[in-house]
C-alpha cells in the first residue's frame, strides 16, 4: 500500500506539472517540458521504489500531508506561502517562455548542463531522504517515531540538504525550460524557503535534543561554504 500510495503521488505531480507549464504556454507542443516530464516521472518511480525497498520510514514520512493541525502556525503560514511561490514560479517559466521573451534562451550546452543540475539536486534530496527518515513536510518533534537527531552522512556537511537539493533542482529545471529570467525569479521563492528554515530550526532547537550543539559544529545552513 505505501508504495502504491507514493506511486500516486507521483503521478498527481506530474499532472500538476504538466497543467501549471501546458496551460500558460497555450500549447502541448513543448519538446523540452515534455521531456523535463517523463525523466521526472522516471525518476519519481525509480526514487519511489527505492525508498520503498530501502527506506520505507523515509517514504512514509514524505507521503504525510504538508499541512496540519499540529504544525506551528508560523510554519503553516510560511509553508502555504511556499508552496503558492512554487507554483507562481513553475507559471511564470511558460509565460517567459512564450509570451514575455524578456531574454534570449538559453545556448543548447547551458541548457544541457541545467538538466545536469537538475538530477544533481534530485539526487542530492534522494541522499537526504534515505539517511534522515524523520524529514517529514511539516516542523514537528516526532517523539512517536522515536526521533533522533540525524547528523551523519549528508548532514554532516550541511544543516538543510533537502533545500538545497531544492535549489539546484529548480535552477537546473529554469536553464533545462530555457529561462534565464525564471532563474533570477527564484529568489522570491527562496525567501520562503531561509523563512522556513528559521521556523524549523527554532522548533528543533526547543524539543530535539542536541539540536543546539549540532546548529554550532555544522555551520552551513542551506549552501555549502556560503551560508
Amino acid at each position: 500500500m505505501l508504495i502504491i500510495k507514493g506511486l500516486l503521488g507521483g503521478l498527481f505531480q506530474i499532472a500538476l506539472f504538466a497543467v501549471l507549464l501546458f496551460l500558460p504556454a497555450g500549447t502541448w507542443y513543448w519538446p523540452r517540458a515534455i521531456l523535463f516530464l517523463a525523466v521526472y516521472g522516471l525518476l519519481l518511480l525509480v526514487s519511489t521504489i527505492v525508498l520503498a525497498r530501502l527506506a520505507p520510514a523515509s517514504l512514509e514520512a514524505r507521503l504525510t500531508a504538508p499541512i496540519a493541525k499540529s504544525q506551528p502556525m508560523e510554519d503553516r503560514v510560511v509553508t502555504s506561502l511556499l508552496f503558492l511561490s512554487l507554483f507562481a514560479w513553475f507559471v511564470f517559466i511558460p509565460i517567459e517562455v512564450f509570451h514575455l521573451q524578456l531574454l534570449p534562451p538559453p545556448h543548447f550546452t547551458v541548457s544541457v548542463f541545467g538538466a545536469a543540475l537538475f538530477l544533481t539536486g534530485f539526487g542530492i534530496i534522494m541522499i537526504a531522504l534515505l539517511q534522515n527518515a524523520f524529514a517529514v513536510p511539516i516542523v514537528r518533534f516526532q517523539p512517536e517515531r522515536g526521533h533522533v537527531l540525524i547528523d551523519t552522512g549528508i548532514y554532516g556537511r550541511i544543516r538543510h540538504p533537502m533545500y538545497f537539493g531544492l535549489l539546484l533542482f529548480l535552477v537546473g529545471t529554469a536553464l533545462w525550460l530555457e529561462s534565464y529570467v525564471s532563474v533570477l525569479m527564484l529568489p522570491l521563492v527562496f525567501v520562503f524557503v531561509i523563512a522556513r528554515i528559521f521556523v524549523e530550526e527554532k522548533t528543533l532547537q526547543e524539543t530535539l535534543p542536541g539540536y543546539v550543539e549540532y546548529m554550532a559544529r555544522i555551520r552551513y545552513r542551506l549552501i555549502p561554504f556560503v551560508w
